[in-house]
C-alpha cells in the first residue's frame, strides 16, 4: 500500500512539474536550431476591425534565444499614442527546461516618450520590456494588445526578417465585418489563407506557418524586403479622426490626401506680394522655382510634427509663414502655395524616402509613405524639390528620394510617377593629383577631386560641404585612402546645381609613401582609390545580381621623379571588361614624370544568378591591378 501511495504521489509531482514547464528547449527540432541564434517558438497576431474607426491588434510572441547573438529578441518595444491604447502588456522568461525564471511587474516596464531628436511636437510613446538573461539558452514570452481609435493601416506580417532565425509556429489573422472587408497582398507566399467566422460573427482570414528554416541573404542581391515572405494588408473604407476615405484605388487615396490639404494653402497677402516681386523679372518656370526654393530655405527649418491626424495633414501655409518651421508635409504644402503665388503649378508628392527602402507596391493602394516632396511640371521635364533641407541643391533628390516610384497628388486624385535617376556619367568622381617624390621615399602632393551626382554624397560629403573647416578637415582625414599623411592645407567648393558637385582640393605631406629597400623604391601608383574588396564566392547562387548605382571614377596622377632615380619596372596597361562595367589603367613616362591614369565605370541593373562568378572575377582583377607596384632604382 505504501508503494502504491508513493507511486501516485510521484506521478502527481511529475505531472505538476510538466504542467509548470513551458517551451522547453529540448522540444525544438534539431534542424531548426542549426545555423540559428533564435528560434521563434510562437507568433500569434490578430487584427480585428470593429468599425471604420476602430480596431484591436493582439500579439503574442515567444522566442528561444540560443546564444548572445540573439539577445536583441529579449527586448520588446511597443509604441502607442493618443489614438492607440496599449492594453495588457505582459512579459516572462523561462530557462532551458521551461521553468519560469522572471515575470515583469508593472513597475519593471520602461515607459517613455518616443523622442526622435527632431520632433517639436509628438504624442508618440513607447513601452519597453527587457528580459535579457546571462545563461543561454532561455525563452522569452511577450503578449500585448493595441486598441486603435482609427482605421488607416493594418499591421502586416513578415515570416522571417533576419538571418539566423528559425520559426517553429506562427499565425496571422485579420477579422472584420463583411461590409468592411480589407484587402491583402502576399509576397513569396503560395498558401492561401483559411477563411472562418468568429464568435463575434466577424469574417476572418488566417495564414499559418510551421517549421521555417533560417534565411540566407546573398551579397549583391535584391533588397531583403522583397525576398522575405510577407503579408501586406490595408483597409477599404476607413476613418481617421473624422476624415473618411477609401483606398481601393490610388485616385481614391489621393482624393483623401487632397481633403486633408484642402484650404491649407492660403498665404498672407504680404507674402504673396513679396513672392510676386521676387519673381517678377524671371521668365522661366525653373528660374522662378529656383528663386522660391532659395527663399524657402532661407526662411524655414524642418521640425517634425507627429500628433494624430497631423501625421498626415500639414499645417496651414500661413502658420508656416508666421513661425518659419514645419515638417515635410507642412513645408511641401507651403512650397506649393509659394509657387502658386508666382503662377507656377506644383504638386504635393508622397514618397517612401530612405536609401535601400523597399519599392512602392504600385498595384496595392495603401499607406506606404514616410515623406513628402514637391514636383513642378516644366514642359517635358519635372523639377523636384526636397523642402525639408536648408542646404539641399535645387532640384536634387539624391539617394534619399531619387530613383523610385512616388504618388503625385493631382486635382482629381493621384498618379504614380518616378523620381530622377542619376546616370553613370553623372555620378562622377574625377581626381587629378601631382606628387613630388624624393629619393628617400617621401613626397608632397596636391590633389583636386570633384564629386558629382550621387558621389556628392560620398561619406556624407553633401553635409560636410556646409560645415566649418574643422569638420571638413576631419572628413578629409577620414576619407583619404593613404596609409600615412598629413593635411597641410585644403579647400572645399560647393556647386549647388541640379546635378551638384563638390570640389575638394588638398595639399598633403606623404612621409614614406614609397617603400625603400637598398637602392630600390617600391610605390603603388594608385594613390587614393585602391579597391580591396572581393565578393565572397557562392557555388549555388539563387537570386539575381543587383547593382543599384552606376558611377564613373577617373584618377589622373602625375609623379614627379627626382633625377637621382629611374624606373626599373613599369607595368603594362590593363583593361578588364564585364557585363558589370569597365576598368582600365595606363602608365606613361614623360620627361621625368610618371603618369598614371585609372578609369572605372560600373553599371546599374539586374543580372542573372549565373553571372555572379563573373562579378567576383571582375572585382578580383580590379583589386590586383589597383595594388600593382612600380619599382624605381637610385643611380648611385
Amino acid at each position: 500500500m505504501r508503494l502504491v501511495i508513493a507511486s501516485i504521489a510521484a506521478s502527481i509531482v511529475l505531472n505538476t512539474r510538466a504542467a509548470d514547464s513551458k517551451y522547453p528547449v529540448s522540444t525544438i527540432a534539431p534542424a531548426l536550431k542549426e545555423n540559428a541564434d533564435v528560434v521563434i517558438r510562437l507568433e500569434e497576431s490578430t487584427f480585428k476591425i470593429t468599425s471604420k474607426s476602430k480596431a484591436v491588434y493582439s500579439v503574442k510572441s515567444v522566442y528561444t534565444i540560443l546564444n548572445e547573438n540573439g539577445k536583441r529578441y529579449a527586448t520588446e518595444v511597443v509604441g502607442y499614442d493618443k489614438l492607440t491604447r496599449l492594453n495588457n502588456f505582459t512579459a516572462a522568461a523561462y530557462d532551458a527546461s521551461g521553468k519560469q525564471i522572471k515575470k515583469l511587474k508593472n513597475s519593471e516596464f520602461y515607459d517613455q516618450s518616443e523622442y526622435d531628436g527632431y520632433s517639436l511636437y509628438s504624442d508618440n510613446r513607447i513601452k519597453v520590456a527587457s528580459l535579457a538573461q546571462s545563461v543561454y539558452p532561455y525563452t522569452v514570452e511577450f503578449e500585448y494588445e493595441l486598441e486603435f481609435k482609427y482605421l488607416f493601416h493594418i499591421p502586416g506580417y513578415v515570416v522571417l526578417s533576419s538571418e539566423r532565425v528559425a520559426l517553429e509556429k506562427a499565425s496571422y489573422t485579420i477579422a472584420y465585418p463583411k461590409e468592411l472587408e480589407p484587402r491583402y497582398r502576399t509576397q513569396n507566399i503560395s498558401a492561401q489563407p483559411v477563411k472562418s467566422s468568429t464568435t463575434e460573427k466577424l469574417e476572418a482570414i488566417t495564414w499559418n506557418f510551421e517549421n521555417v528554416m533560417p534565411l540566407k541573404f546573398e551579397r549583391h542581391g535584391p533588397l531583403r524586403e522583397v525576398l522575405v515572405q510577407r503579408i501586406y494588408a490595408a483597409p477599404t473604407q476607413f476613418s481617421y479622426e473624422g476624415y473618411e476615405g477609401n483606398m481601393t484605388t490610388w485616385d481614391e487615396f489621393g482624393k483623401w490626401i487632397g481633403s486633408l490639404n484642402k484650404g491649407r494653402d492660403v498665404l498672407p497677402e504680404e507674402t504673396i506680394l513679396k513672392i510676386k516681386a521676387l519673381t517678377s523679372k524671371l521668365t522661366t518656370t525653373e528660374e522662378k522655382a529656383s528663386a522660391i526654393y532659395q527663399y524657402l530655405q532661407n526662411k524655414t527649418r524642418y521640425v517634425s510634427i507627429q500628433l494624430g491626424i497631423g501625421s498626415h495633414q500639414p499645417f496651414e501655409a500661413q502658420v508656416v509663414d508666421k513661425t518659419g518651421y514645419g515638417d515635410c508635409k507642412a513645408l511641401s504644402n507651403y512650397t506649393v502655395a509659394l509657387l502658386g503665388a508666382a503662377g507656377v503649378k506644383a504638386n504635393y508628392v508622397l514618397i517612401r524616402a530612405g536609401e535601400d527602402e523597399a519599392p512602392l507596391i504600385t498595384d496595392f493602394p495603401s499607406s506606404q509613405f514616410n515623406h513628402v516632396v514637391v514636383a513642378v511640371p516644366n514642359g517635358a521635364d519635372t523639377l523636384w524639390l526636397e523642402c525639408t533641407s536648408q542646404t539641399n541643391p535645387f532640384g536634387y533628390m539624391g539617394s534619399f528620394t531619387g530613383n523610385r516610384k512616388a504618388l503625385l497628388i493631382t486635382d482629381g486624385g493621384a498618379k504614380i510617377v518616378h523620381t530622377p535617376v542619376y546616370s553613370q556619367s553623372q555620378n562622377l568622381q574625377s581626381r587629378f593629383a601631382q606628387v613630388q617624390l624624393d629619393k628617400a621615399g617621401n613626397a608632397t602632393a596636391t590633389v583636386k577631386t570633384r564629386y558629382a551626382g550621387l558621389q556628392y554624397e560620398n561619406g556624407d560629403l553633401n553635409h560636410f560641404v556646409n560645415s566649418g573647416p574643422d569638420d571638413q578637415k576631419k572628413w578629409i582625414q577620414n576619407h583619404t585612402q593613404i596609409p600615412a599623411f598629413d593635411v597641410v592645407s585644403f579647400s572645399v567648393a560647393n556647386q549647388k546645381h541640379r546635378i551638384p558637385t563638390a570640389d575638394v582640393t588638398v595639399q598633403l605631406a606623404l612621409n614614406r609613401l614609397a617603400t625603400v629597400s637598398g637602392k630600390r623604391l617600391f610605390i603603388v601608383p594608385n594613390l587614393m582609390n585602391r579597391s580591396n574588396y572581393i565578393p565572397e564566392k557562392s557555388e549555388q547562387r539563387k537570386h539575381n545580381v543587383v547593382r543599384r548605382v552606376a558611377f564613373t571614377d577617373v584618377d589622373s596622377i602625375v609623379y614627379k621623379i627626382p633625377e637621382e632615380i629611374y624606373p626599373e619596372f613599369v607595368p603594362e596597361g590593363i583593361k578588364h571588361q564585364s557585363r558589370f562595367g569597365e576598368y582600365e589603367c595606363q602608365y606613361k613616362l614623360d620627361q621625368g614624370s610618371l603618369i598614371y591614369i585609372r578609369k572605372l565605370k560600373m553599371k546599374a541593373g539586374e543580372f542573372p544568378p549565373e553571372s555572379y562568378p563573373e562579378l567576383v572575377e571582375f572585382y578580383r582583377n580590379i583589386n590586383k591591378a589597383d595594388n600593382v607596384k612600380i619599382v624605381f632604382v637610385t643611380k648611385t
